[in-house]
């Protein structure tokens, strides 16, 4: 497996800083997909898992949240 790349290592630290100053998983998950939109599911996945304290079921449910979100932000209404 190829070693995390910066924006991997940026959003694990961001996600754990977030949570460590009392924001939700959720706000947490939410801030690292912004920077990992463009990585391949299991990439952010594993992010979320080690950067929000989330399980990889749980962390799998909270890509899928924010990528509904991202999607329904950037399409038009």
């Amino acid at each position: 497996m190829d070693p995390p790349k910066d924006a991997v290592k940026k959003a694990i630290a961001q996600g754990q800083a977030l949570i460590k100053s009392g924001k939700s998983k959720s706000e947490a998950s939410q801030a690292m997909y912004a920077l990992l939109k463009d990585e391949p599911r299991e990439v952010t996945v594993a992010a979320f898992v080690t950067g929000a304290s989330l399980t990889e079921k749980g962390a799998l449910t909270y890509w899928y949240n924010c990528k509904r979100r991202a999607e329904k932000q950037v399409s038009p209404k």
